[in-house]
């Protein structure tokens, strides 16, 4: 489906990496001096460079895998992350900015410096076996997507699944990831005890506009597949739409929820483009090369609905609309629920934390009314 308001590829000429979302890689905000690598002509860059960067992953081995969440804008107050950075390199990505506490830039290196912890199932086990430990839904997928490229070879957050399934422990899931699938052996049955809901994200379906904005994550239309796939399987599927971002992708609000809610989805969510530190001037470099033609009313409207700045949480996260186009958004938003049937069919009942136990094979007892 073509987007009216993106320029093709062919009508800029744009610097940039190719599969990689950001066009620069500035130091992050915390180093003494800022720096930026650049082809001068001179051969000053390796072969390496000039040819793009290569993604490296980094073993990272804590001491925890279970996050406290204390964010007043989110529903929930645990996660657990095996990743730092992700290569999917989405240019809007919120999570950008945290690489700067590590040393590293938001940009390029957000998308290619990789971290991972494959210890997470192990650490996972030793916290949920912790006697003092209360049961409350994890979230994954909050702060970088799981189901990222590496995901495929390291199996990180499937073996997360397995120990959570192994204690009937809930947990919610976000991703743009059709690899998703790969796992339904273990997320299905979770999903028949009411132990497990999933939800893809998807921002358009105009295949040219994810390339550029999502550079390696699936195509659109393999994340509608994922929503049937997971549905058919009986686990309950939502879609998260977003980011919307005004005069590019937010024209496609209905048609994406009507066909998610065809597919099999039965809740939704959605958010609007947010530009927090270092992703307002990534996020401006990469718009005024892509659709230039649309660069200046795309960002007024961003202002507007910020308070005049890029970003201001106030605004962009308040519980409720504060301008027009942020108020039109939301009544759009809730007539396609409506329209769709997902209001109707949506599903609001809490994932159980009731069936939580301790494995007999941790705690070595039996247990008078379970079996393993």
């Amino acid at each position: 489906m073509a987007n009216p308001h993106f320029l093709p590829f062919k009508s800029v000429k744009p610097n940039f990496e190719k599969g990689r979302g950001a066009r620069s890689n500035e130091s992050g905000r915390y180093e003494p001096d800022q720096r930026e690598r650049f082809n001068d002509g001179w051969g000053s860059l390796s072969e390496d460079d000039k040819k793009g960067r290569r993604t490296t992953v980094t073993i990272e081995r804590p001491k925890t895998i279970i996050n406290k969440v204390t964010s007043p804008y989110v529903g929930f107050d645990r996660s657990i992350n095996p990743y730092r950075g992700c290569e999917h390199g989405c240019i809007y990505c919120f999570a950008r900015p945290t690489h700067a506490y590590h040393g590293l830039s938001p940009g390029l290196d957000f998308e290619t410096r990789l971290f991972a912890k494959p210890d997470a199932a192990k650490l996972l086990e030793q916290e949920l076996s912790a006697p003092k430990y209360k049961v409350r839904a994890i979230s994954i997928g909050t702060n970088m997507d799981a189901y990222q490229p590496i995901e495929r070879e390291l199996e990180i957050v499937r073996g997360v699944f397995q120990t959570l399934s192994d204690f009937n422990h809930p947990v919610s899931v976000l991703t743009k990831s059709n690899l998703i699938l790969r796992d339904l052996d273990i997320l299905a049955p979770m999903g028949e005890k009411g132990i497990a809901r999933c939800m893809i994200s998807i921002t358009t379906q105009d295949r040219g506009l994810a390339r550029a904005m999502e550079p390696r994550c699936p195509t659109p239309d393999k994340r509608f597949e994922a929503i049937k796939g997971l549905a058919k399987a009986g686990i309950r599927t939502g879609i998260m739409l977003g980011p919307m971002i005004p005069g590019l992708n937010d024209s496609e609000l209905e048609s994406i929820m009507a066909r998610a809610a065809d597919l099999g989805a039965t809740y939704s969510a959605y958010t609007i483009l947010r530009l927090p530190q270092e992703v307002a001037p990534l996020f401006r470099e990469w718009l005024e090369a892509f659709a230039p033609n649309r660069a200046k009313r795309i960002l007024n409207h961003i202002q507007t609905m910020n308070n005049g700045k890029d970003y201001d949480p106030a605004w962009a996260r308040a519980t409720e609309a504060r301008t027009p186009f942020a108020k039109l958004i939301e009544q759009r938003y809730r007539l396609s629920q409506k329209q769709t049937g997902i209001i109707r069919r949506e599903d609001h009942t809490p994932l159980r934390c009731d069936l939580f136990r301790v494995p007999t094979r941790i705690h070595g007892q039996g247990d008078l009314f379970f079996a393993d």
